[in-house]
């Protein structure tokens, strides 16, 4: 039996291959141009540009081009197992130009650890789902028997039989090569050229909003939230176009600072700044603009604003933007302060169309202005709306559309390119991987300080950094929104999960007491209560022939108590701690218990632990069986949260959204599987996204209603259609409420 992998080639179509090397397909292989990160032995940091390559579960990092240069050996090389996790650290600067950063590390122990950067967030996304797919070769070799430790201590034996039957067949056939980048130039210049098409759809919750066109300009529809219109506060409006370019592309542009490109498209914030990069998804910016274009009033004027982006597992992007106030850019003489409005920006990929085979995109800018000024608005004539500031940036996106339509070179250049060749074309690899044994895993051999890796990488004529002023310096480079049909919902077929031969218990709530009170109603504040699963879409039975999702049911399991804790530290194993409703009487009588530990990352440390109980045993068998009883990698890839602010700050519900999340591929996740439960300690801290976005959370938590979804992802036609585990709604919780325990 052959591993199929789905492969996105650079006209957005998806590949198949095939792990066994079958005549079909062959193995895919990754290779490109990345910079290195990271410190050599005496401390002194470095960051070179190194060439990259993955064969299957294999990486090898090259000093030039192996296809350019044959013979040329690895300076350094590993495996991906299993527990390597990816992270994306957003922007960081390098000399004048902007690289995205890559951590790599080991969610057992994160001591071990390494980075690469990319020149644009295409390519980053390209690498995240090469190492994706190495990560699945590696759990399906492991699931072939023997454990983790066994498999990489028998690295070399096992793969000289493999490849030596590999390479006679593909000898045969063709190799698929997916080449990620440019080349080395790229990461020079000025990163706002990338990009390949990608595919989005709408949430996985159903949101309130009631959005109604009031204007078209330009081929750009500009909306008004009429749901929100009556509540006598700020109103939401948003502008939305289709714009002939890929996500990628579009998202480096909206984020590009450079002023010549912005007059091209941006008629209001052009003349921007830096002022402070906070971290790799968040930053201040200064701008200036000439009021005389938007009012008969002379006079300069300038503004402050913070910019949060991050990339969702869809693919999509979202910016957040809010007027804010710095240190360093006081007001300044001879200009008026203005307060730009809190804005954000979704910009998510569309299928490409057969008949012209060029990427697209939708791009949505939403604003909050004054309920008065929208008033004024739809009784002003045009030429008194054209002069106002949200007109202004509404149009950029119908900027961004004939930005692009002027400019079609951007358009179809791709991150991304998959080359066929012959087996005697391209020896990359091969021979090390046959000759060599590679026991390291990948970030232990990046991270590595061996003397010759050391030697080779400090005689590069690269980049360094300066430790004095933290500039990194070049040196000797001489290279140059679909509408939802809301379908009846999907019914948990309990006999299949649970099982069946075994009489129900009746669960009594009234016995469990968490820390966090159950609510009432929903008018109730600093508690929980249990909503059904009509909120939310799921895939449905035929989703893997027409992508349909359906509501989703009632839950499989109970909500029977929520704790909301505090600790100095991160709270780990609240399942074993002698207070814990699990280890009680009632607690131990229960057939089967899931935990699930959500760790916000604050000061002090809180835990939001919601405990779900099934009034009999899980059926071995099934897909919940399977993922109770499952390997780490398993549970990783199937563990799925629906999130859906339902009230609250319209900013907090564009940073949350609602599409579904895999939460084991976006933050680490910990098992704890003993007696009758299972406990998942979720770390939203280790990620720098998932940080940022909670962080914005928590500064309106007492304001906001929150439900949550929790299943497992189906994925093969046996497992449809998918069902709803458990659901919460949180309710204003307030954050003094936490109890303190003792870790």
């Amino acid at each position: 039996m052959a591993l199929s992998l789905k492969k996105v080639g650079s006209d957005g179509s998806e590949r198949e291959g095939s792990e066994s090397g079958a005549d079909e397909g062959g193995l895919f292989e990754y290779f490109g141009w990345v910079y290195h990160l990271g410190a050599n032995s005496i401390g002194r940091e470095f960051c070179h540009l190194r060439f990259l390559y993955i064969k299957g579960k294999h990486v090898c990092m090259y000093k030039r081009d192996p296809h350019e240069n044959p013979g040329i050996k690895s300076i350094r090389k590993g495996v991906i197992g299993h527990t390597l996790m990816v992270e994306e650290r957003g922007r960081r600067k390098v000399n004048h130009g902007d690289v995205y950063v890559l951590r790599f590390y080991n969610r057992l122990d994160e001591s071990r650890k390494g980075e690469i950067a990319c020149a644009t967030a295409g390519e980053v996304r390209k690498w995240m789902e090469a190492f994706d797919h190495a990560k699945q070769l590696a759990e399906y070799e492991l699931s072939r028997g023997g454990s983790a430790r066994n498999k990489l201590n028998m690295e070399t034996e096992i793969n000289l039989e493999a490849r030596r039957h590999r390479v006679r067949r593909y000898a045969h056939g063709l190799k698929k090569l997916i080449r990620i980048g440019q080349g080395p130039e790229t990461l020079i210049r000025q990163s706002s050229e990338l990009g390949n098409a990608i595919e989005g759809d709408a949430g996985d919750a159903i949101e309130a909003h009631e959005w109604k066109c009031v204007r078209t300009i330009d081929g750009i529809r500009i909306f008004e939230d009429v749901a929100d219109s009556k509540s006598g506060k700020g109103v939401l409006v948003k502008s939305v176009g289709v714009v002939d370019a890929n996500a990628d592309t579009v998202f480096e542009v909206v984020l590009n600072l450079e002023k010549h490109r912005r007059y091209e498209w941006d008629m209001l914030t052009a003349d921007l700044e830096l002022v402070d990069s906070i971290n790799g998804h968040y930053d201040v910016v200064y701008g200036t603009f000439d009021s005389r274009f938007l009012t008969r009033w002379n006079g300069k004027r300038d503004f402050v604003f913070s910019r949060q982006w991050f990339r969702g597992q869809d693919g999509a992007y979202t910016i957040l933007q809010f007027p804010t106030i710095h240190k360093d850019r006081p007001k300044k003489s001879g200009y008026r302060r203005t307060k730009i409005n809190t804005s954000s920006w979704e910009i998510r990929g569309l299928n490409v169309l057969p008949a012209s085979n060029s990427p697209r995109c939708l791009v949505t800018l939403m604003l909050e202005i004054r309920s008065n000024g929208l008033f004024s608005w739809k009784k002003s004539c045009s030429s008194k709306l054209e002069k106002t500031i949200p007109y202004a940036l509404l149009c950029q996106v119908a900027g961004l559309k004939e930005y692009f339509g002027a400019n079609p070179a951007l358009t179809f250049e791709s991150s991304a390119t998959v080359v066929q060749s012959k087996i005697s074309d391209v020896s990359v690899c091969s021979t090390e991987y046959e000759d060599a044994e590679v026991n390291d895993e990948f970030y232990d051999a990046i991270a590595a300080d061996s003397p010759s890796s050391s030697s080779d990488e400090d005689s590069d004529d690269g980049i360094e950094v300066d430790q004095k002023d933290r500039k990194v310096k070049l040196k000797n480079v001489s290279w140059a929104i679909t509408s939802l049909a809301l379908k009846r919902n999907s019914a948990v077929d309990e006999n299949k999960e649970l099982d069946s031969k075994i009489p129900p218990i009746d669960v009594d709530l009234s016995v469990f007491q968490g820390s966090l009170a159950r609510g009432k109603n929903d008018t109730d504040a600093n508690c929980w209560t249990s909503p059904g699963g009509i909120g939310f879409m799921i895939r449905g039975k035929t989703y893997l022939r027409d992508n349909s999702k359906v509501m989703g049911g009632d839950p499989l399991l109970k909500l029977i108590a929520v704790d909301w804790l505090k600790a100095d530290k991160t709270i780990d194993r609240v399942a074993l701690h002698p207070r814990c409703i699990v280890q009680s009487d009632a607690g131990k009588k229960l057939p089967f218990i899931l935990i699930i530990n959500l760790q916000v990352p604050a000061k002090p440390i809180y835990s939001m632990v919601l405990y779900y109980a099934s009034d009999r045993p899980v059926n071995k068998n099934s897909l919940l069986g399977k993922f109770v009883n499952g390997n780490d990698f398993f549970r990783d890839s199937r563990f799925k949260l629906i999130p859906s602010i339902v009230e609250g700050y319209w900013m907090v519900k564009r940073a949350v959204g609602t599409k579904a999340c895999l939460l084991g591929k976006a933050v680490t996740c910990k098992y704890l599987r003993q007696d009758n439960f299972l406990e998942i300690d979720v770390d939203i801290g280790s990620s720098s996204v998932a940080r940022s976005i909670i962080g914005l959370v928590l500064g309106y938590v007492t304001s906001i209603v929150v439900d949550l979804a929790i299943l497992i992802e189906a994925k093969e036609e046996e497992e449809l259609p998918e069902y709803i585990l458990g659901t919460v709604r949180l309710n204003r919780v307030r954050l003094d409420s936490a109890v303190p325990i003792e870790v």
